[in-house]
């Protein structure tokens, strides 16, 4: 591990290529947060609007800033799936993707895993069509429109599967004709782009360095991110730890539609943090080796997408002899979006909670304070063992949160089957 991690940037290029695959999982497994406590307060029906609002609202965004920072600029369905590829909603292996190539405008995929339809099958064919047909159809066309707004991506087949060992998990074909008519950005996804979010200057890639740069050449079967360059990762890294902001903030648009009160808002969202603050801490804590100590819990603070990247958050974690000390300002771009550190306050630490049970039990919160900047907490050492807390338990029935990446090898680039190569 690195001696101290105060960003991404301080980790190495082994460090960081291990950890984009998490960071792309962990926003995934945001919405095993979430939708639990939306079907107790409203039920299925009402869980599903939220699900298609929230992607529809955040895809096109971060699809946009993926594209820009990698100089993926064309507008075929090879330039879809490498935005695919570094999407929170299609981790790598655990949603295990397959794309094929006929030409610029034409071609497909399967999944031969689907990590949340293992999350969402034992639940009964209702739950998976509400995911599989109701929630995708409209969310993949929302996410397709940020590379072409003639852009379709139809079901070939898909669950509920047909036999019930079915592979691949499903298929789809993707199209792209020159005289069907645009699709519209999604209203939300406006209200998005408007956000500090959509907006924030991120670590520029360095396009002298070792490594890829960028992602302009041919799409590749699997991303192997140990071929990147250093500051290629950090950029991909922060983009990732956006997305998840973004989601969150679509999931806060949604949210407030269906509500009976703010009250009842707030206490759904923090739930959602909570959830995945622990979730996300203990598996970042696992990737980089981490101990339990005041430092590995401080990193783990500094690095963990749910309080990143800093140039949004401003979140700072600083070591005090045996404790930790985090700081949370109260004028950052985050908190002028509304979105999860604004639901930080003295009476409300149980995301910072999460994360310090998930580096070690023993962590608990000492101390919290208003300062003129904002927030300090302060983590000491207790001499109980805290629980899990309920929400990091619920977002543990994804199997995402067991979920073991495997070395693939070298990156393959995909030729177009029309090609006859």
């Amino acid at each position: 591990m690195s001696e101290s991690a105060h960003s991404y940037s301080d980790l190495t290029g082994d460090e960081l290529a291990g950890l984009v695959p998490e960071l792309l999982l962990s926003g995934q497994l945001i919405d095993r947060s979430g939708m639990a406590h939306l079907i107790s307060a409203f039920g299925r029906e009402t869980m599903t609007k939220v699900a298609i609002e929230e992607w529809m609202a955040a895809s096109p965004v971060y699809t946009h800033r993926m594209r820009t920072a990698l100089g993926i600029d064309g507008d075929g369905v090879e330039d879809m799936f490498k935005c695919l590829q570094l999407d929170i909603g299609a981790p790598p292996q655990f949603m295990d993707f397959r794309y094929e190539i006929t030409d610029k405008y034409h071609g497909s995929f399967v999944l031969d895993h689907c990590g949340a339809l293992m999350d969402v099958e034992p639940l009964g064919d209702e739950y998976v069509t509400a995911m599989c047909h109701d929630i995708e159809d409209p969310t993949f066309d929302a996410t397709a429109i940020a590379t072409n707004r003639r852009a379709r991506i139809r079901p070939i087949h898909r669950p509920p599967r047909r036999p019930v060992d079915r592979n691949p998990h499903c298929a789809w074909t993707v199209t792209i004709e020159p005289d069907r008519e645009e699709l519209p950005l999604p209203v939300d996804a406006e209200q998005m782009f408007t956000t500090n979010a959509a907006q924030l200057e991120l670590s520029p890639i360095d396009a002298t360095a070792d490594g890829l740069v960028d992602y302009r050449g041919a799409l590749v079967e699997d991303l192997q991110f140990a071929e990147w360059s250093h500051s290629a990762l950090v950029r991909i890294a922060e983009e990732v730890a956006l997305q998840h902001q973004l989601l969150a903030l679509g999931f806060l648009i949604s949210l407030r539609r269906y509500a009976e009160s703010a009250e009842q808002v707030t206490e759904i969202y923090r739930k959602q943090f909570t959830g995945i603050a622990g979730l996300s801490a203990d598996r970042l804590r696992s990737a980089l080796r981490l101990g339990s100590d005041a430092q590995a819990l401080a990193e783990v603070i500094r690095l963990v997408p749910v309080l990143g990247p800093r140039q949004y958050t401003g979140v700072t974690a600083t070591i005090d002899g045996d404790d930790v000390i985090v700081d949370i300002p109260s004028d950052s771009p985050a908190t002028h979006d509304g979105g999860w550190c604004t639901l930080l306050t003295v009476d409300h630490c149980e995301p910072l909670q999460a994360i310090g049970v998930a580096v070690e039990p023993h962590w608990t919160i000492s101390a919290a304070e208003t300062t003129d900047d904002g927030l300090r907490v302060r983590y000491t050492v207790g001499g109980d063992a805290q629980k899990e807390s309920g929400e990091v338990a619920i977002a543990r029935f994804s199997s995402g949160a067991d979920f073991s990446f495997t070395d693939r090898g070298r990156s393959i680039p995909i030729t177009p089957v029309a090609s006859g190569v």
